[in-house]
Formats: C-alpha cells, sequence, structure tokens
C-alpha cells in the first residue's frame, strides 16, 4: 500500500506544469507493454532497454527533461517501469556511453546533452554489437551522405572548400596512425556534413556516423585501410573543390563502398571467444 501511495503522490503533485521525472516515467511506463511475448532472454532483455531508453529519450526532445535535470533513482525508475534492473542499467549505460546522461556520485544520472546528432542515434545498434547490420547501416548512409556530399559540393562556401580539401591531404600523415586517423577522418566528414548547409541531414549523418563505431576502430587498424580512405578523401575534396556535384557523389559512395568492406572484414575480430 505504501507503494502505491507514494506513486499516486508522485503523480498528484505534478498536475501543474512540468510533472517531475519519476511522474513522468510513471506516465511513461504505462503506456504499453514493456515484456515482448517472443524471443530469448537476452533479446527480451535488449527489447526492454530499448524501450526504457526511447522513452527517456522521448521525455528530452518533449522538453520534460532539460539539461541539468536529475533522472530519478534506479529504484524509482524500476518502479516506474515495471522492470528488473539489468535492462535498465543497460539502458542507462547506453545513454551514458551516448552522452545524454552523465552518471554522478550517489548513482543518480543528470541530463548532459541534448544535441540533434545525440538525439536522433539509433538505440537499438548502440545498445548491442550483435545487432549491428551493415547493410542497413550503410544503406542508410547512402541516402543521407551521399545527397549532403551533393549539396555540400553546390553550397559550401570558398573557405569551407579549403578546409575540406586540408583535410583530406592531411590524411596523408597519418597512414600509420589510426587513433589520428580516425579524429581526422571524424573532421573530414562533419565539415562535409556541415558544408552541405541543411542542418537536420547533418544531424542525421552525424547519427549514423557514430553508429558501429567500435567495429570500424578494428577496421581502421586493418593493413592498408587507411591509405585507401585517405585516397578517397582527396578524390572526394577535389570534387567539391572543382563543384562537380556528380563526380563528388560518385566518389563518396566509392568510399562508403570500402569503409562498408572493410567493416565487414573486421567483424568477426569483434566476436568474443
Amino acid at each position: 500500500m505504501a507503494l502505491n501511495i507514494r506513486t499516486q503522490k508522485a503523480i498528484g503533485g505534478a498536475k501543474a506544469g512540468r510533472r517531475d521525472p519519476f511522474s513522468e516515467l510513471v506516465a511513461a511506463g504505462r503506456r504499453g507493454p514493456t515484456e515482448p511475448k517472443t524471443g530469448g532472454p537476452a533479446r527480451a532483455r535488449r527489447s526492454i532497454s530499448e524501450q526504457v531508453a526511447n522513452r527517456i529519450m522521448a521525455m528530452i526532445k518533449s522538453g520534460n527533461l532539460r539539461t541539468g535535470d536529475q533522472l530519478p533513482t534506479e529504484a524509482q525508475m524500476t518502479i516506474a517501469f515495471g522492470i528488473s534492473r539489468p535492462p535498465l542499467r543497460e539502458a542507462l549505460k547506453a545513454l551514458t556511453i551516448m552522452g545524454v546522461v552523465d552518471s554522478r556520485q550517489g548513482g543518480r544520472y543528470t541530463v548532459t546533452d541534448l544535441s540533434p546528432s545525440r538525439l536522433v542515434a539509433p538505440f537499438n545498434v548502440m545498445l548491442s554489437v550483435a545487432d549491428y547490420n551493415v547493410a542497413e547501416h550503410f544503406e542508410a548512409r547512402d541516402l543521407v551522405e551521399a545527397q549532403l556530399a551533393r549539396l555540400c559540393t553546390e553550397r559550401a562556401s570558398p573557405d569551407m572548400r579549403q578546409r575540406i580539401h586540408k583535410l583530406a591531404v592531411d590524411g596523408q600523415a597519418f597512414h600509420h596512425d589510426p587513433v589520428a586517423f580516425r579524429l581526422l577522418d571524424i573532421e573530414f566528414h562533419e565539415a562535409l556534413y556541415v558544408g552541405a548547409g541543411n542542418h537536420m541531414l547533418c544531424a542525421l549523418a552525424q547519427g549514423l556516423y557514430d553508429v558501429g563505431l567500435d567495429v570500424r576502430r578494428i577496421a581502421s587498424a586493418m593493413p592498408y585501410v587507411i591509405e585507401k580512405s585517405v585516397r578517397q578523401h582527396v578524390e572526394i575534396a577535389e570534387a567539391v573543390m572543382a563543384r562537380d556535384a556528380e563526380e563528388a557523389v560518385a566518389a563518396y559512395r566509392r568510399h562508403l563502398d570500402h569503409v562498408r568492406e572493410s567493416t565487414v572484414q573486421s567483424m568477426p575480430l569483434t566476436k568474443p571467444r
């Protein structure tokens, strides 16, 4: 009875204005089932975790949770969602990895990063590498990023074109330094996204880029992968400099094909033994 009274007070005390996080999570927990009917225990746990993570993100998108807000305790959230702690902790771990929440002393989580790229990142992939689908991922990247390469070629300012070209050429110094190359690679791709002048597509592309990074870290250390990526970056940059949109798209797609193939080759190395 004490549990029901506490829950009722949490809900009733938030009738005016924005609800407190516990009340919102109680309400979210009542929307639809949280326990899937089929699949093994591991898949069931991932499915529940995905639902919980997406509900928390929905609260952030709607403004019910904002930067600096503290989430309820784990005990409160298990009550609100009607779940056990393991799937809740998987959801919180994914949100922490994405930089959306931060774990503070005492085990409480605080909302930190509300950037668009974080808000659009797909949770089903973030939560489990085992669920990563290379074909779907690169199909999505092609649809979004090839269009951004076209728009960047058509719209980028002279300064942005120079920056893209410089980043591409500078990659030649990092053929044998995977960590440095990965940092430069992020800068190169984000410069292309920004140069397109479409904030929504840019956010989508940044989210898609972040998917599968653990796998691509392995791929970047494989022989000749960086060298080929650098050559392709230069080809893309030269097309952007020449304002040749068709060649920029073609070069970008060749690059995505290379990244996809090296990702597939590296995946057996990421599987637990």
